[in-house]
């Protein structure tokens, strides 16, 4: 019975030593689910529950090998070569940049519009301040 007991402490204690060597060597933005303190306190304080649940919940996932021999992870993206290619930059496109000279005119037009209506008004409230003024002044 003591032989079983102290097979288990030994286990529970490599267990340990590995979930805390792994936890501690991990990139901490990879880590999943808390932060690092919180695993390392998880791990020592409920051992092994907490190495066990440190494996299965909290390590960063393993990279996965792809037929083309490169490394991807989860979460970060697409595949170099599985990548959605567009056809080109929008510069190259030419209806994309007679669509753009066409809309910046367009604005440019209402800009100038606009700036015109503002100096119409602008001269119309000056024109009726010098009136007031001189019909003030008059009497």
């Amino acid at each position: 019975m003591i032989r079983l007991y102290s097979l288990f402490a030994l286990i529970n204690l490599i267990l340990l030593i590995v979930a805390l060597i792994d936890c501690l060597s991990a990139d901490e933005a990879l880590i999943r689910a808390l932060p690092r303190v919180v695993w390392v306190l998880l791990i020592l304080l409920f051992s092994p529950i907490g190495a066990i649940v440190w494996f299965v919940a909290g390590r960063p996932p393993r990279p996965v090998r792809l037929s083309n021999g490169t490394a991807w992870r989860p979460g970060s993206g697409f595949p170099e070569k599985g990548r959605p290619r567009r056809s080109g930059a929008p510069d190259d496109d030419p209806e994309f940049l007679r669509d753009l000279a066409a809309r910046h005119a367009q604005e440019k037009a209402e800009d100038q519009k606009l700036m015109g209506d503002w100096e119409a008004d602008l001269r119309r409230r000056e024109e009726e301040l010098r009136r007031r003024e001189s019909g003030e002044k008059g009497n």
